[in-house]
């Protein structure tokens, strides 16, 4: 099934106001892999019951991909075999790491380095082997940036074009970053490369200070965000993009308009809009 138009984190609490039928008006849904995969009974049932209403991509949890540890190959191969079950081509992570001699449950700033790029290329194309898709990163929101020797952008793109990899851009953490690392958020988001672009994220954060923002998924995107995702649109072209809330999940009605705002933006920018499965070929 084709990924297009705008989407919706799938929450294993929503799934009772969700069924039985899945509402039109979200195009796709995105499950963490790893909150499924040992799962088996009700749940497992209304996750099929899902799967079959609408396309569904995936938004990996674990993967560490920037970690100093091996590759957990056990969990990349089971990973695989929920992609194949369930027949989905879209598998995610994030350009992070969260273990480091045991598993940290947290998304932890990878080094800006050539050191750190050729480690993580090398282990990218090791899981893209593995699971016999593209593995597509996305961009993540980070507080501290240790032993830097380039910029994001610069760690990023490298990335991208030595790996063959592809993003997931994630415009609330775009954002973040720009406030908390003082960057300007409009040249990095129109120096990424379009067609590396598969699909969105959007979401809202915390407002430690104004100097200070907390990436949670547990609030409404505000305005600021709202508007980097229409000068995305602008630069790269309209891109499926799917709302993530984690947290303070409020009524479906409301998530529902948040989706349909993602939808105003990429009608006001394109009459046709390119599915996940056309950039990814």
């Amino acid at each position: 099934m084709n990924v297009l138009g705008a989407g919706l984190g799938l929450r294993r609490e929503m799934l009772d106001a969700l069924l039985p039928e899945l509402p039109a008006s979200v195009d796709f849904w995105e499950v963490a892999p790893e909150n499924w995969i040992p799962l088996g009974g009700r749940y497992q049932k209304q996750l099929n019951q899902c799967i079959k209403q609408a396309p569904f991509t995936t938004h990996g949890l674990s993967l560490s991909i920037g970690s100093p540890d091996p590759l957990d190959i056990d969990l990349i191969k089971s990973i695989k075999r929920f992609l194949d079950e369930h027949q989905i081509e879209v598998y995610s992570e994030h350009l992070s790491y969260c273990s480091g001699h045991g598993h940290m449950y947290d998304l932890m700033p990878i080094p800006f380095t050539e050191e750190a790029i050729n480690h993580v290329v090398e282990r990218i194309q090791r899981v893209q082997d593995i699971i016999q898709r593209p593995l597509i990163i996305e961009n993540v929101s980070y507080y501290l940036a240790p032993g830097q020797e380039m910029s994001e952008l610069d760690f990023t793109l490298a990335v991208l074009e030595k790996s063959g990899c592809q993003l997931l851009l994630d415009v609330n953490n775009l954002y973040v970053n720009s406030v908390n690392h003082r960057y300007d958020a409009n040249s990095f988001l129109c120096a990424l490369p379009s067609e590396k672009i598969v699909y969105g994220h959007i979401a809202g954060h915390f407002d430690e200070a104004e100097d200070l923002k907390v990436d949670t998924h547990g609030a409404d995107v505000i305005e600021p965000v709202w508007k980097l995702l229409d000068d995305a649109y602008a630069c790269h072209g309209v891109f499926p993009t799917l709302l993530e809330r984690d947290f303070n999940v409020p009524p479906l009605r409301q998530l529902l308009k948040e989706v349909e705002r993602i939808k105003w933006y990429q009608q006001k920018h394109s009459p046709r809009q390119m599915s996940v499965q056309e950039v990814i070929g």
